[in-house]
């Protein structure tokens, strides 16, 4: 089993630089790869393989238009010419859309670190070549100190799969595959039903219930901060718009937009750290009580979506965020993972009699049974039905 982990960087100013420096290399390599793949299309070509695409590379890099990329790890065009082979074929056999040129505004700044070139230590990961210096001082800078202490395993037999540092807008971050033993337990607790919903975020078949957090005072202050934020920065670019001659309006890009631009994306990504960290608290609770299954209904989300009162809460209460979390770390807990069917009655069917209730609106929070009689709560009836899932399949 392949575990991934990701922690944040703390780089100086010098290695900040390096890294914007790596992730163009990679972002140029993919759209010399792209670039060449499209003339020899054009031209009636069969594809080219990545490995005669890195040949050509190798004939640019000796000459001097070219030369700067000696001055960076071979890998990193190495890797990111594969991905764009990748893509090519990805869409040829139907799987994706056209691949695109990178943008330097638009695409996230990313590059691959070789396997064999990465070392991790408990407070620092060392990069290749990040200076071409074989001085001593200089060649601390290849060493960037890590947020978290100890949090990637160590060892002489520790694997590692694909290493990547990337950048969100706000840090840097390595994400990197650790090949770990599946953990089985021996005892097992009763198997287990969630219910997502907006009301209360999860209700559990086992009593649980966990509220929303978005209706916490800490988030919506957050929000009305971000809406402010986000009208003031709209107002900068009006006061700063200009007509061309050709009559079009542009916008002119200062040093108090680029603030403002950067305390907006600070706080939408407070808020969204703080989602998703409540969700790990209630999935690793979960995990922890060791059930023998997981039953989760597979929600039309983005039909969801399509009303137009409940469509904000929807999105924030993030319930595919949910089942991705719940669903690896079952795996990694050897834990079972069921998707009921998108379909499966859970909400009407009655959980003490099993009489399927032919209309229930969502105004009904409470479930009253027509046949036995038997008054639930709606979410709680519906995580009951669920956890029975496996028997009824």
């Amino acid at each position: 089993m392949i575990k991934t982990y990701k922690v944040m960087l703390l780089p100086n100013n010098k290695q900040r630089t390096k890294l914007f420096e790596c992730a163009g290399v990679a972002r140029w390599a993919y759209n010399f790869a792209l670039a060449t793949q499209q003339e020899n299309h054009k031209n009636g070509g069969k594809f080219l393989s990545d490995g005669e695409l890195r040949k050509r590379l190798t004939e640019l890099k000796k000459q001097k238009e070219y030369d700067w990329l000696n001055k960076y790890s071979n890998n990193i065009t190495k890797q990111a010419i594969k991905d764009a082979c990748q893509s090519y074929k990805n869409f040829f056999e139907g799987r994706t859309k056209f691949p695109k040129f990178k943008s330097k505004k638009r695409s996230r700044p990313s590059f691959y670190v070789d396997t064999a070139k990465i070392k991790i230590t408990d407070t620092h990961v060392k990069l290749e070549k990040l200076t071409t210096s074989k001085k001593s001082n200089k060649q601390k800078l290849n060493y960037i100190k890590l947020a978290e202490k100890c949090r990637i395993p160590i060892g002489n037999n520790t694997k590692y799969y694909n290493p990547r540092v990337t950048f969100d807008g706000l840090n840097w971050w390595l994400s990197i595959g650790v090949e770990e033993v599946e953990t089985k337990h021996q005892n097992y607790t009763e198997g287990i039903g969630i219910d997502l919903g907006v009301k209360e975020l999860a209700v559990v078949s086992n009593g649980q219930k966990f509220k929303n957090i978005n209706k916490t005072d800490k988030v919506r202050k957050l929000e009305k901060r971000l809406k402010r934020l986000q009208r003031k920065l709209s107002r900068k670019y009006e006061k700063n718009k200009i007509q061309t001659e050709g009559g079009e309006y542009r916008y002119r890009k200062t040093a108090n937009i680029k603030k403002l631009e950067y305390l907006v994306l600070k706080t939408y990504r407070r808020l969204k750290n703080i989602r998703h960290d409540y969700t790990h608290q209630i999935t690793a609770s979960l995990v922890k009580t060791k059930p023998e299954y997981v039953v989760m209904e597979n929600l039309n989300t983005c039909g969801m979506l399509k009303n137009r009162k409940l469509s904000k809460a929807v999105q924030e209460a993030t319930f595919h965020e949910f089942k991705r979390q719940m669903r690896y770390k079952c795996a990694w807990n050897g834990i079972k993972f069921i998707l009921a069917d998108r379909f499966y009655p859970s909400s009407k069917t009655c959980s003490r009699c099993g009489y399927i209730k032919p209309k229930l609106s969502l105004s009904e929070r409470t479930f009253k049974c027509e046949n036995c009689g038997a008054v639930i709560d709606r979410d709680k009836n519906a995580s009951i039905n669920l956890s029975r899932y496996q028997r009824t399949a």
